[in-house]
């Protein structure tokens, strides 16, 4: 059965603060191979203008998705995770993500889509700091494969 349109726009509410640690940062630089010295050496990053070391790009996916969990396990949306793949993932910063930031994730439903049985359901993460400053905004793209006929 598709997912229900009159849960696009619904917002969930925002998560606990997770405090952006240096040792994590480097743990997933270190991970996806990205040796740039702006994600491990503090004086390397205060020479590009930071406060401390920045995480890369996708380091805020581990957060978004976490938030994103609302939205899966919400019994009244329905969706049957077993058969969810993960479509399409894009990131809009206004600043880097920078070790200290205390960071919270309010996850909104954008688009629920029925394609070819599938269904294809956006959810926007939006992503501030301690002030209230935005961060990034987060857009996860699952695809709900249709059941099997018997």
């Amino acid at each position: 059965m598709p997912l229900d349109q009159s849960f696009v726009g619904r917002t969930y509410p925002a998560t606990d603060p997770y405090e952006v640690g240096r040792e994590k940062i480097r743990e997933f630089a270190e991970a996806i191979g990205d040796a740039n010295p702006a994600y491990t050496d503090p004086e390397a990053a205060r020479a590009l203008g930071h406060r401390d070391v920045i995480a890369p790009p996708t380091f805020v996916f581990a957060i978004t998705y976490k938030a994103a969990g609302q939205v899966i396990e919400d019994p009244q949306l329905g969706l049957d995770y077993s058969r969810v793949v993960h479509g399409d993932q894009k990131f809009a910063y206004s600043r880097p993500v920078c070790a200290g930031d205390r960071l919270t994730v309010v996850s909104t439903i954008e688009s629920i889509k029925s394609l070819a049985g599938n269904d294809v359901l956006t959810i926007r993460g939006d992503v501030h700091d301690e002030h209230g400053e935005h961060v990034v905004t987060a857009e996860t793209k699952l695809v709900a494969r249709a059941a099997e006929e018997a």
